[in-house]
C-alpha cells in the first residue's frame, strides 16, 4: 500500500481555450473540475490503475468539503483531518496543443497543532504501507522544513519515503535522507543553483541530490522524458505524447507509476514514463487508467550528456 501525504490540497478547475490572449474574452470549449493536490494525485492515478493507496488530507471551509466529495466520487480511500482554514482553489488554462498556464492560490496556513495531528494520522496508517509519498507546496506560514522533520519521524519508524516538492522545501528534505525525490528540471536548477541545459546538467544535478541525502533521484524533464539515477543504474527514459492535452499531474502519475512497478530500475522508469505520457493526452487532470497506457512507446537507454534539452 502507498500512503500519500497532500498539506495543501486544492480543487483544480482545468478550462480548455483556443488560445491565450490577454486582456480578451476567451470562450471555453470545456471545463473540468477535479480534485487537486500532488500527492492526491498519485493516490488517484494508482487507484485507476488498482495498486492500493490512501491518502491523508486536510481540509477545510466549503472548498475542502468539495475536494472530499470529490475524492469520495472516485473511490479514494481517505484519511481526513479537519483544519481551521479554507483549502484553495486554482485554475489552469489549458491550449490545444499542450500549453498550460496555471494560476494557484497560496492555501490556508496550518498550526503547529495540526500538522502534528496530520503526522499522528500519518504515522498511524503507515504501519501497512510500503511508501510514504509526501509532496506538493507547503501553505503560508508552514514551516519549510516539514517535510525533512516528517521524512527523519517516518525512517525512524521504517518508513520508506518518497518527496515531490520544491524550493527550500526539497533542499531540506533531501538532507533528512528520504528514499526517492521526484524534481522536475526548474526544480533541480533551483535546488543546486546551475541551469540545466541539457542531460548532463541534470546527471550532475541529480547527483548533488544524492550526495546531500537522497538515495535515489527521479528527474522529470518534460518532453525529454526523465532520469533515474540511483545507486549503480542511471537511465534516461523518453515517452512523446501523440496528441498532448495537459500536463497537469503528469509528474505525479510519473511517480505513482513508477512506485507502481517497485521504484527501482528500467522497468520502473518504463512503468512510470507509460503513466505520465498518458496523463499527458488527457483532458484536465485525469489520471490515466489501463486502457489509456502504452508501454511500447518507452524508450530507455543510457543517457547522453552532450544532448541539448527542448525546455517543454
Amino acid at each position: 500500500m502507498i500512503l500519500t501525504l497532500t498539506l495543501n490540497p486544492s480543487l483544480d478547475r482545468t478550462v480548455d481555450i483556443p488560445s491565450l490572449a490577454r486582456g480578451e474574452v476567451i470562450r471555453a470549449a470545456a471545463a473540468h473540475l477535479d480534485p487537486g493536490g500532488k500527492g492526491v494525485n498519485v493516490s488517484r492515478a494508482l487507484l485507476a490503475n488498482q495498486v492500493r493507496s490512501c491518502a491523508v488530507v486536510p481540509y477545510g471551509g466549503e472548498e475542502g468539503r468539495r475536494l472530499i466529495e470529490l475524492l469520495d466520487a472516485e473511490g479514494i480511500d481517505m484519511i481526513m483531518v479537519p483544519v481551521a482554514g479554507t483549502t484553495r482553489s486554482n485554475i489552469t488554462l489549458a491550449e490545444p496543443d499542450g500549453t498550460v498556464t496555471k494560476v494557484n492560490e497560496p492555501g490556508a496556513t496550518l498550526s503547529g497543532r495540526e500538522l502534528e495531528e496530520i503526522a499522528t494520522a500519518v504515522l498511524s496508517a503507515a504501519h501497512s504501507a510500503d511508501w510514504v509519498v509526501a509532496s506538493g507546496s507547503l501553505p503560508p506560514e508552514v514551516p519549510a522544513d516539514v517535510y525533512a522533520t516528517l521524512c527523519r519521524r517516518f525512517r525512524q519508524a521504517g518508513i520508506n519515503v518518497a518527496v515531490d516538492t520544491s524550493g527550500p522545501a526539497l533542499l531540506a528534505a533531501v538532507q533528512a535522507g528520504p528514499r526517492l525525490v521526484k524534481p522536475n528540471r526548474e526544480e533541480l536548477a533551483e535546488a543546486t543553483g546551475s541551469p540545466i541545459e541539457t542531460v548532463g546538467d541534470a546527471l550532475e544535478a541529480a547527483a548533488k541530490l544524492r550526495a546531500m541525502g537522497a538515495e535515489t533521484v527521479l528527474a522529470s524533464l518534460g518532453r525529454d522524458g526523465a532520469l533515474l539515477v540511483d545507486d549503480g543504474t542511471v537511465w534516461h527514459g523518453e515517452c512523446p505524447a501523440e496528441e498532448p492535452r495537459s500536463s497537469v499531474g503528469a509528474g505525479d502519475a510519473l511517480l505513482a507509476g513508477f512506485l507502481a512497478a517497485g521504484a527501482r530500475g528500467k522497468a520502473a522508469l518504463v512503468e512510470g514514463l507509460a503513466w505520465a505520457t498518458a496523463a499527458v493526452q488527457l483532458p484536465g487532470s485525469r489520471m490515466p487508467g489501463p486502457g489509456d497506457i502504452r508501454r511500447d512507446r518507452v524508450t530507455v537507454s543510457e543517457p547522453d550528456p552532450t544532448r541539448p534539452l527542448s525546455g517543454g
